[in-house]
């Protein structure tokens, strides 16, 4: 399929936009989580007809620029060094690192105690890591299985959970039903953690970001904009 970019101005800000054409009654806008959009548009459609359509969509195609570039994760880089602070559950622990004949961490008053066989950063960054990713699986099976009782006149199953290092988004759900998460996001509150486990749950029931699929978060999870601008302002 033939593709061109395009732009509309709307107040100060532009929107580029990929147009691209098909045999279809309707024009299609479709905003994707890096901030790109995508116009599909009937065979034989105006370029003046186009841009108007993009127009007056212009405030929705901004607000959902702006809630994809807040979903994504930005954690400051690390030094791994003694003093330093690390979050784990929306609470942050100085770093207490111990040459020792053994690997572990726990968390003691106040205190993420690392002992560690070696001391360099990039072996620190990685046991730590390793760490996030055991706590991690503990956590989120917890809130999916909790969190799935708000779902149950829906007769979801419970889908399947991979957890992982993203980039760009602290979650997402494939059309298969899976459900990944974000390992950082063990660093985030619960409650937090919580808001993010049950968007992607409500797009097992709605895959799109339509009316349909916030009328459900709003119903479920009453107090999400709360919860997503804490995750915000703690890994930003």
């Amino acid at each position: 399929m033939l593709h061109s970019i395009q732009q509309v101005n709307y107040g100060s800000k532009s929107i580029k936009y990929k147009l691209s054409f098909a045999t279809r009654k309707s024009l299609g806008i479709k905003v994707l989580p890096d901030g790109l959009v995508n116009v599909i548009a009937p065979n034989d459609t105006s370029i003046i007809d186009i841009n108007k359509k993009v127009k007056s969509k212009a405030n929705w195609i901004l607000k959902q620029r702006a809630f994809f570039c807040s979903y994504k994760p930005n954690t400051p880089e690390r030094k791994y060094v003694n003093g330093e602070t690390h979050l784990y559950l929306g609470r942050q622990y100085k770093l207490q690192i111990i040459e020792d004949t053994i690997n572990e961490i726990k968390i003691y008053r106040g205190a993420m105690i690392m002992k560690t066989k070696k001391t360099n950063p990039k072996y620190l960054e990685k046991k730590l890591n390793e760490w996030y990713k055991e706590k991690a699986i503990i956590h989120f099976e917890e809130l999916i299985n909790s969190s799935l009782e708000k779902f149950n006149k829906y007769k979801i199953e419970k889908p399947v959970l991979d957890i992982r290092l993203m980039q760009k988004r602290w979650g997402s759900c494939t059309k298969s039903g899976k459900i990944i998460l974000n390992t950082e996001l063990i660093k985030a509150l619960k409650g937090s953690i919580e808001y993010v486990v049950i968007h992607e749950l409500c797009h097992l029931i709605h895959y799109n970001h339509n009316k349909d699929f916030y009328d459900l978060q709003n119903r479920l999870s009453p107090n999400w904009e709360k919860w997503k601008e804490k995750l915000e302002h703690a890994l930003s």
